[in-house]
């Protein structure tokens, strides 16, 4: 493995500072904002004296729908990652122990793929139109089955690499204990995979939390997600810049803690395979 050493480790640790810096600075300029006044926005003052405000106005104000936008999203996400990871693992488990030809599982792979690098905008309108004819328009069900959608893919393919890395011989001696197919996977791959599935189910949930193309364009104000909560305080002629910023660090918060417990997991399903 390299090393870095000398002037080479200097300016890595230099580049590594400068890219932390640039990655937080956003975030504690938000932070900042969410606890100004809009005149200490407006004139950019850096010493201010923080007041909650803005907290208070986007969880209890008159005008604010945040809190229904916090309990969609988290309807949203939570039930939308349970059946991307119930679905994915079944599908995972399927394409790689089959029995018949890999041409299957690489045509289905490859449209996958393809399905997930598509924009999201292409499919919206067909969306709306399918969702209006059965009467799912401006509904939580609705969001939750395009989530799935878009989420599947991924999810495939990162339990995929952790149903490959389950020994093949753990299966086969299970069944020669008389473990029937539904014990094996139960008992011996589902436990082996469970890293993957807190990893995919990181991922889904936070994607499916910030969402926002398709909660814009097929949710209304009953049915909206925290994304579409935030853009609603930038107004045509206001632009509520401290509640704007004090719903942002709310929303972060579910999405943080998340990724903050699952990290290791996380990285570990993105780099499977790239070490052996």
């Amino acid at each position: 493995m390299f090393e870095l050493r000398g002037r080479s480790l200097v300016l890595g640790h230099a580049l590594l500072a400068l890219s932390v810096v640039f990655t937080l600075t956003p975030f504690f300029y938000i932070l900042a904002t969410s606890f100004k006044t809009e005149i200490s926005i407006a004139t950019g003052e850096i010493l201010f004296d923080p007041t909650v405000a803005n907290y208070q106005q986007v969880l209890f104000g008159r005008r604010s729908n945040f809190v229904r936008n916090l309990s969609n999203s988290v309807t949203v996400a939570v039930i939308s990652t349970a059946i991307t990871l119930a679905i994915g693992l079944l599908a995972a488990y399927a394409l790689e122990r089959q029995k018949h030809s890999r041409l299957i599982s690489r045509l289905f792979l490859g449209w996958t793929l393809v399905f997930h690098v598509m924009p999201t905008l292409t499919l919206v309108g067909p969306w709306y139109l399918l969702f209006r004819w059965l009467d799912l328009y401006n509904t939580l069900t609705a969001l939750v089955l395009i989530h799935v959608v878009l989420n599947l893919p991924l999810t495939v393919w990162l339990l995929m690499g952790f149903v490959r890395d389950v020994p093949v011989e753990l299966e086969d001696a299970a069944r020669v204990d008389g473990c029937t197919p539904f014990q094996v996977f139960w008992k011996v791959v589902l436990p082996l995979v469970t890293p993957g599935l807190i990893a995919a189910g990181v991922l889904a949930f936070v994607f499916s939390w910030n969402e926002f193309s398709v909660a814009l364009t097929l949710a209304s104000r009953a049915s909206a997600t925290v994304p579409i909560g935030i853009a609603q305080f930038a107004q045509q002629f206001e632009i509520q810049n401290g509640p704007m910023a004090a719903a942002s660090m709310i929303a972060i918060v579910p999405a943080l803690v998340l990724m903050i417990f699952g990290q290791r997991f996380v990285v570990q399903g993105l780099t499977g395979g790239a070490l052996k």
